[in-house]
């Protein structure tokens, strides 16, 4: 009976490991595969958001990071993809679920991200950085006219750790987080807060809208976490850097990917994209370190 037990377990032992064996090598042809023929699963959480990406009547694809895909699919030779929509908070499990095989949503580099494993980051083609926004008719000219006055922003964001930074340097009066993206700027133009601090793409996307909307003083980069600091002054990407992810396993499609994005940089289709869409500064020539 122990024997029997035994050689049950050591033939169940045996399927599993090859099933794990047959999962790795199916990973490590990813890139032959799709090269083959076989169709790039982008999972998106941001469709419909300019200047992102978003669908025309005739169900073409229109946008910074639709164009983006295009040139990196032509650079590393693979001639199918299709986009996968979801949900922003379930692009990183599905990711690591295999239900896509990258992310392109306009998502963000942070180490408290890459610490859940299982993924990586490309070489970045984005850098965000914070903007003050107020309305047209506005009396606030610059940043000190913001002494004592109500700020919004983004619950749990990188724009609301600046926010608080400014309120805690007497900067400002108060802070109002908002659960949504669109929430803070449905507060600036209803006249329940002063100003909104956000990034420059979320700006782009309401003036795409309203042009009812300008910017006060310069652009503020992203300030770490004070429990992540050490790790991101480690990190080979500016903060605020936002790209395309990966599973960390898939290493030949992130090399392929990190020199498509490395010849956009150096052949100039990177700056032309993002004035294409408004979002060229000269901080966008280079979000690595």
């Amino acid at each position: 009976m122990k024997l029997k037990r035994f050689l049950l377990r050591l033939a169940l032992s045996l399927i599993v490991l090859a099933g794990l064996s047959t999962s790795f090598s199916a990973r490590a042809e990813t890139l032959a595969e799709l090269r083959a023929g076989g169709t790039l699963r982008v999972g998106v959480g941001i469709m419909g958001l300019k200047p992102y990406i978003w669908q025309n009547p005739d169900g073409s694809y229109t946008g910074l990071e639709h164009d983006i895909l295009q040139y990196v699919l032509k650079e590393i030779g693979v001639p199918k993809y299709e986009y996968v929509l979801t949900e922003w908070q379930t692009l990183i499990p599905g990711l690591k679920s295999d239900r896509w095989d990258i992310i392109m949503s306009g998502l963000g580099f942070n180490q408290e991200r890459l610490g859940v494993g299982g993924i990586a980051f490309a070489h970045p083609h984005l850098l965000y950085v914070d903007y003050v926004i107020v309305r047209k008719d506005s009396p606030i000219q610059k940043l000190e006219d913001l002494k004592g006055k109500t700020v919004a922003s983004v619950l749990g964001s990188m724009d609301s750790l600046n926010a608080h930074n400014l309120k805690d340097a007497g900067k400002i009066g108060e802070v109002q987080d908002f659960n949504g993206w669109g929430e803070p700027f449905i507060a600036l133009r209803n006249q329940q807060v002063d100003a909104v601090i956000i990034d420059q793409m979320t700006y782009l996307g309401q003036v795409a809208e309203l042009q009812d909307l300008r910017l006060v003083g310069e652009p503020m980069p992203y300030q770490p976490k004070p429990e992540w600091a050490e790790a991101e002054s480690k990190a080979d990407y500016k903060l605020g850097a936002a790209g395309i992810i990966l599973r960390s396993d898939d290493v030949e499609l992130k090399e392929a990917i990190d020199k498509a994005i490395d010849k956009m940089f150096a052949d100039g289709t990177h700056e032309a994209l993002l004035k294409k869409y408004g979002a060229w500064d000269p901080s966008q020539a280079n979000p690595m370190k």
